[in-house]
């Protein structure tokens, strides 16, 4: 019986984010945006992400680095060590990673700002005055997402790959010219697009599922929960996502 109920909570989850990711698109194309929200959702959510992507994804390509290299010792293959860095980064690791931190920082807030609003009546307020409360907090988070998230993951990859030459560099002596010349060599055009089109997706997921729970909170309580279940949900989504797109990318190009 409990397993019903679960299976009935999710379907119902599905459908009502479903018709909140409808209307959220329908709005996104009817009218003119304001540039200032949109500037200020693009500085909250990338600029101020800055700093904490660029700390993880450089230690992330150190790790990379070192646990590769220690496989390649085996083999006298630490050449190769830029190679593997880089396409660990490019196609999989610099997306993921930046996605959850996003999630993580944004989302959450993201999600605590409208339930905020949502318990102390803004939301009715802006409804009472004509105005959309989807186009007005929604549509702009969406936008600065999509277009935030491939940049912090190519800044991302590329402080990863730096970390990596700093172990190259230090351990096996190989110099600058030679390490970045195989990470060039390793990366096809086909590594880049993926790697893009996967932090477009996990940039509209984390808009949809922040600013969806966002809307559900109707009491202070259950803001808190509304912020641990955004985040929860957008960090299995991502993973499933990422699963999926990885499958498909390589039964399109391999």
């Amino acid at each position: 019986m409990r397993i019903i109920e679960r299976l009935g909570s999710l379907l119902s989850y599905i459908g009502s984010i479903s018709f909140f990711v409808r209307d959220t698109v329908w709005w996104l194309f009817v009218r003119r945006k304001d540039v200032k929200s949109l500037l200020r959702e693009i500085i909250f959510i990338g600029i101020d992400s800055f700093f904490l992507v660029s700390l993880i994804a450089f230690f992330i390509g150190i790790i990379i680095a070192f646990q590769t290299a220690y496989q390649l010792k085996e083999f006298s293959s630490e050449i190769h060590l830029a190679s593997l860095v880089a396409l660990s980064l490019v196609r999989e690791l610099g997306p993921v990673i930046s996605s959850l931190i996003v999630a993580a920082r944004s989302g959450a807030s993201i999600t605590a700002g409208i339930g905020s609003m949502k318990i102390s009546e803004q939301i009715d307020a802006l409804e009472a005055f004509g105005v959309e409360p989807i186009n007005y907090l929604v549509v702009p988070k969406l936008i600065s997402l999509l277009v935030c998230m491939p940049l912090l993951v190519i800044y991302a990859d590329f402080l990863g790959i730096l970390g990596g030459f700093l172990v190259a560099s230090s351990k096996f002596a190989i110099p600058f010219g030679l390490y970045f010349r195989m990470t060039f060599d390793a990366l096809q055009f086909k590594d880049i697009i993926s790697g893009i089109i996967k932090s477009i997706c996990f940039g509209a997921t984390i808009a949809f599922v922040s600013c969806y729970e966002g809307f559900r909170p109707f009491s202070s309580s259950d803001v808190s929960i509304a912020v641990t279940y955004s985040v929860v949900r957008s960090f299995i989504l991502i993973i499933i996502f990422d699963c999926i797109l990885t499958a498909m990318f390589y039964f399109m190009w391999v």
